[in-house]
């Protein structure tokens, strides 16, 4: 271990001594709220489930696929990153850019998990999210706002650059991040201006506070939280660093006669 290595993880040490000193509800890992609490109520038996952008880390795990017998389609942009998935992961794949395909109305559910964000345009995702779902179906949606401090550095930083850093303080993060990102309409209030122009309604927000992208440097670190927690008491929702959204496509309504 280098002496960088060293003097990064000392860091990171001082940064987690200052987040125990904060509110529990300011250290809930958004990510990990939304595979093992938020989506875990919308999951029966039986389902047709779709994975937007889940690749080669499908969200509902081979064993679980097993237990609840639902078919799982997977959508990527990419043909290895479904390839590489766990054996029985998907049913059916779909290679494919997002932004343009068109569904068949066939999904109880769609999970998307951090992709939002690396689309340039968000309604047209969107768009083809709800072409996905069949009346009464709803889209389950993990999105990085396009508030949080991180998200306007990312935009602001050459992407090489980005990408460097990123890889260099969080070795980890090489292998699933470090994508460009847009951020385009990406705040809870944009997603749902979104969503109601597509007629899906918004049924259940989960905001989070926090994220690990500066605890590399302590002082930065405490910099961030101190801006955090005021733009918290400002604008709570807005304030969030990521967040869950679930969106329901209405149940069609039969037509009757007068």
């Amino acid at each position: 271990m280098d002496m960088l290595r060293r003097l990064i993880d000392y860091q990171i040490g001082w940064s987690n001594r200052l987040e125990r000193l904060l509110p529990d509800g300011f250290q809930v890992d958004g990510n990990l709220d939304f595979i093992q609490s938020f989506v875990t109520p919308y999951l029966r038996p039986g389902l047709v489930v779709y994975d937007v952008g889940g690749g080669k880390q499908p969200m509902i795990s081979t064993a679980l696929k097993q237990q609840l017998a639902v078919r799982v389609v997977g959508i990527d942009i990419d043909q290895r990153e479904l390839e590489s998935a766990p054996a029985g992961s998907y049913d059916q794949t779909i290679c494919c850019d997002i932004t343009k395909y068109s569904g068949c109305g066939d999904a109880d559910v769609v999970l998307c998990q951090a992709l939002l964000e690396h689309v340039a345009d968000t309604a047209v995702a969107l768009r083809a999210i709800e072409s996905i779902l069949k009346p009464g179906g709803v889209a389950l949606l993990f999105v990085p706002s396009a508030n949080a401090a991180y998200a306007r550095l990312n935009l602001l930083l050459p992407e090489t650059a980005k990408r460097a850093i990123l890889f260099r303080v969080f070795p980890s993060s090489a292998k699933a991040q470090g994508f460009r990102a847009y951020y385009d309409r990406c705040t809870p209030r944009g997603i749902k201006k979104l969503a109601g122009e597509l007629g899906l309604k918004p049924e259940h927000l989960s905001l989070y506070y926090y994220s690990r992208y500066f605890a590399f440097f302590a002082p930065l670190y405490a910099l961030w939280r101190a801006w955090s927690l005021a733009f918290y008491l400002v604008n709570r929702e807005q304030a969030a660093e990521t967040f869950s959204i679930a969106l329901r496509k209405p149940p069609q309504v039969l037509g009757t006669n007068v």
